[in-house]
């Protein structure tokens, strides 16, 4: 009989995993870290609630560090087996680890320059090696395209329309008398997206593992060109600059989409655009990739 743990986003958003045990293999959904408050943060130091050499394979939805972000200690505390996800997740997916490794190296060396942190020396959730370590074990998955993971699993991945190369992660077993299909949605994009497909339908499942952030509201129709035509036109009257805070993988680039639109429509000044982010510009450029490729 198959069995589900929830080893995290159980209670919180964040540090998103799942682990499957079907009797023949052992499988992750997603290695995500644990992002927010402090005490949140601590669960990452913690040792894995799994050994991770008991694994036989990981899946990962998309990109996000709250789905990615502990692979590398994974890895390096002992995971040896294939991290399947689709290629667009597997280029991002090393853009993402890498800089969270260096983001958390800087951080563990300011802590022991300035003498505030309680451990000495402070050091690094992970390094940069242990990112790089990481990406040398992703493997890509075309969406659509059906693995057998053991004997009584099958795994396929859809598209979630959340971010570049989400997906939503399909696994079909086959123990005992009766089929039983389970889906891990991951993040579900919305529909009518500006630079990503609509996430796609399925038909039927026995049991359905939604994230559920939004769960509880419902998102307003928002004018949001209008808006933001606006606060652009205004800030070019007044001869001043605009800084927009955004996303680095998909805020940015929707971002730029519908300037350029209102750029072509005439709405808008044809003013200058600086992307002031290098993981925003490597992530913009593979999305410029994958667009070509469709």
């Amino acid at each position: 009989m198959a069995r589900i743990q929830f080893l995290g986003a159980a209670k919180t958003v964040t540090g998103s995993k799942f682990l499957v045990d079907t009797g023949r293999t052992r499988f992750m959904v997603d290695c995500g870290m644990f992002q927010g408050a402090k005490n949140l943060r601590l669960q990452n130091w913690q040792p894995f609630p799994v050994q991770p050499s008991s694994v036989d394979h990981v899946l990962l939805t998309h990109a996000h560090i709250d789905h990615v972000g502990m692979l590398p200690r994974f890895i390096r505390d002992g995971y040896h087996g294939p991290v399947w996800t689709t290629p667009a997740t597997r280029e991002l997916t090393e853009i993402t680890l890498l800089d969270a490794a260096h983001l958390q190296e800087e951080d563990a060396n300011f802590a022991n320059k300035k003498g505030y942190s309680k451990h000495k020396p402070a050091l690094p959730l992970y390094t940069t090696g242990d990112a790089e370590k990481a990406a040398r074990q992703l493997r890509s998955l075309d969406y659509g395209q059906v693995m057998d993971l053991s004997e009584d699993t099958r795994v396929t991945i859809r598209d979630a329309g959340h971010i570049l190369g989400s997906g939503i992660v399909q696994v079909d077993l086959r123990a005992g008398s009766k089929p039983l299909r389970v889906i891990f949605s991951g993040d579900l994009g919305r529909y009518h997206a500006k630079i990503l497909r609509d996430p796609s339908p399925f038909e039927n499942t026995d049991y359905l593992l939604v994230e559920s952030t939004y769960g509880n509201r419902q998102h307003p129709e928002e004018q949001t060109q209008e808006s933001l035509a606006e606060i652009i036109n205004q800030t070019a009257r007044r001869g001043g600059s605009l800084v927009v805070p955004a996303f680095a993988i998909g805020r940015t680039q929707t971002l730029l989409y519908v300037i350029r639109e209102m750029k072509s429509d005439n709405r808008i000044p044809d003013l200058p655009i600086y992307v002031d982010s290098p993981m925003a510009v490597d992530v913009t450029r593979l999305f410029c990739n994958y667009i070509a490729r469709t």
